[in-house]
């Protein structure tokens, strides 16, 4: 018998997916197998797909496990089965690539047996992939912050988006961090909803200044919880509900309601547990797409914030081309030793 055992077949949707090296160990620390990943996207495969169905989606793939290099795939792997749609998407620089575009259950079973642990879903979907349907709110913690302290931030971040009349649907980040996705009508472009989630940050930075920042560069953040604006911009992506990752304890970002995001731990949910969760809990994230949300309101207090404080835009991340308007991309410290 080979080493990582015999090639298997799962069902996924209304397919066969052949799997690999079954018994190949992903995360040592726990002996999590390839099998388990697979059947863990099985289990959630319903929702997943609700969460990122027609998206393009990058795949960060583990081919050799957790403690392996690790890659994004910004393309549809060679070989790929014909059953497996794409999106054309344009990066930053100007650049296309057909991206994984999923349709059915079946590729997220396809995509783990290659070694994919998170799907990073553009925030639009295939039909009109210049402009999003759905606004995310990165809520990072510092190294010497944790789950609390995001748990807390993202508290105000839902009172926010409450005075801006917006819905937000909370999930773990999978490791110390909160996300809290809002679904939006797709009339805006990526400049418009990035302004958005700036003109959240400023707001919720105003209320509670010792613990949240929205400053780009490290050095400004004195070790308050970051609002990681420029996730909002192109071709930056945040990992989805349901997906599994990159740590010893095989973590998956899971959807919550604002009551339990209070009263959870996100070691809580993981490869061997997130799929009974939702069996139990059922999707708690469906309620998402009952409504559409307008940012008019997020856009008026960015505008306002421009006309009468002198704060318009900030840094972009520094691998893209200068932005209209965007300040000197340098960091603080080093302009001043310039001057």
């Amino acid at each position: 018998m080979p080493k990582n055992g015999e090639p298997i077949e799962v069902e996924a949707g209304e397919r066969k997916v052949r799997v690999s090296s079954p018994d190949k160990v992903y995360f040592p620390a726990r002996g999590i197998t390839k099998r388990q990943v697979v059947e863990h996207y099985v289990a959630v495969g319903e929702p997943l797909l609700r969460a990122i169905g027609e998206r393009p989606t990058t795949l960060k793939r583990y081919v050799d496990g957790v403690e392996g290099e690790w890659f994004y795939a910004k393309r549809v792997p060679k070989g790929a089965p014909d059953w497996v749609e794409t999106a054309k998407i344009t990066f930053p620089s100007g650049r296309t690539a057909e991206e994984v575009c999923p349709t059915e259950p079946a590729v997220f079973a396809w995509a783990a047996n290659l070694g994919t642990f998170d799907f990073h879903p553009w925030p639009v979907r295939r039909p009109d992939v210049d402009h999003p349907d759905e606004l995310r709110i990165d809520v990072d913690p510092p190294d010497e912050a944790g789950f609390s302290d995001a748990v807390e931030v993202a508290g105000v971040v839902r009172e926010v988006l409450d005075a801006a009349g917006l819905t937000g649907y909370p999930k773990t980040s999978g490791g110390r961090g909160v996300h809290v996705l809002v679904r939006i009508r797709p009339d805006w472009d990526f400049i418009d909803v990035r302004h958005a989630v700036i003109a959240l940050g400023r707001e919720v930075e105003r209320r509670i200044p010792d613990k949240a920042t929205i400053a780009w560069w490290k050095e400004e953040r004195g070790g308050r919880v970051f609002i990681d604006y420029n996730q909002a911009a192109r071709d930056r992506t945040v990992a989805s509900s349901w997906s599994v990752r990159g740590t010893p304890r095989a973590t998956v970002s899971t959807p919550l309601t604002w009551d339990l995001l209070t009263e959870v731990d996100p070691d809580d949910f993981d490869v061997l547990t997130a799929g009974a969760f939702y069996a139990e809990r059922g999707d708690l994230h469906a309620p998402m797409d009952e409504r559409a949300f307008g940012i008019e309101t997020l856009l008026e207090w960015y505008a306002r914030d421009e006309r009468d404080h002198g704060l318009g835009e900030m840094p972009y991340p520094p691998d893209y081309p200068k932005m209209p308007g965007e300040p000197k991309r340098v960091q603080p410290s080093k302009a001043r030793d310039d001057t």
